[in-house]
């Protein structure tokens, strides 16, 4: 890295050792996870490093416990209905998210700040209240244990993501177009989708996809709402941690993991094109 010559010495060493900090907190938060990937390919049912795995001895690797998602009926379930709730709950999240999103940023809306920390309060209320809370309401309208409420449920925890996306791409919003739109004779539906929406899409593809993150990786609401048959991923990994320890989830989580890094440079594109609409380059 090349420093301007009139940086100081302090001023070098000051940025490196930023950058050393900066690489220090990746490895910190990163080596946990991906320490799971080689263990995943364990030819033994073992969590830890086989002598074979540490020696690079091929036998001592394999791909046994890929096959047993696919051939284990629990699994599948879960994979099935973890993608099921998940999209759906995304769906009303986004459309919920959005449309409280632009009614908040209405400078005439009254009580903004109060409305806005009730629709963000799932993201701070502790989950464990959220879900007991949520499991005594559902049960006297018959949602528990099915997907409904499930689906209900998940997407009144992803709402909150999608308001908050969404606020930040109307902050750079003119307001202006909106009313200009109207003044000739569009229809509000026709100035929503063919004005607004495509300056706020960025916005709003970020905030489904952090809905869909938030409803694929839960697990406190699932044990209390979710039946037999709805159970997903994560409730089959904490069964599987409770029941039968097996390598399986090792397998399983890898590809969480890549399913969750392909959203997170997904959401990263979304953001810098949505940085470039604000800014005018796009």
């Amino acid at each position: 890295m090349k420093f301007p010559k009139y940086y100081t010495f302090w001023q070098k060493v000051g940025m490196h050792g930023l950058r050393l900090t900066a690489w220090g907190v990746l490895a910190f938060l990163m080596i946990p996870i991906l320490v799971i990937i080689p263990l995943s390919f364990n030819a033994e049912p073992y969590f830890t490093f086989t002598p074979g795995m540490l020696a690079f001895d091929a036998d001592a690797y394999s791909l046994k416990w890929y096959e047993e998602i696919i051939n284990d009926d629990k699994w599948m379930l879960a994979i099935k209905n973890s993608f099921f709730i998940g999209f759906f709950a995304t769906v009303i999240a986004t459309v919920l998210g959005t449309l409280a999103a632009i009614g908040l940023s209405n400078p005439v809306m009254p009580f903004q700040r109060a409305i806005m920390a009730m629709l963000l309060s799932p993201m701070i209320v502790p989950l464990i209240i959220t879900a007991a809370g949520m499991y005594f309401f559902y049960t006297q309208l018959g949602l528990s244990g099915s997907y409904l409420g499930v689906i209900l449920a998940h997407a009144a925890l992803g709402t909150p993501f999608v308001i908050i996306t969404v606020n930040a791409a109307l902050s750079g919003f003119d307001f202006s177009l909106m009313r200009a739109s109207l003044g000739l004779g569009a229809t509000p539906s026709y100035t929503f989708f063919n004005v607004i929406m495509p300056l706020i899409r960025p916005g709003v593809i970020s905030g489904a996809l952090f809905a869909f993150v938030t409803s694929f990786d839960e697990v406190v609401v699932i044990l209390f709402l979710a039946g037999p048959e709805q159970r997903t991923i994560p409730r089959q990994m904490f069964s599987g941690l409770r029941e039968q320890i097996n390598p399986t989830i090792l397998a399983v989580a890898v590809l969480l993991v890549i399913i969750s890094m392909l959203l997170l440079l997904t959401i990263e594109y979304l953001r810098a094109r949505g940085e470039k609409i604000r800014t005018g380059e796009v």
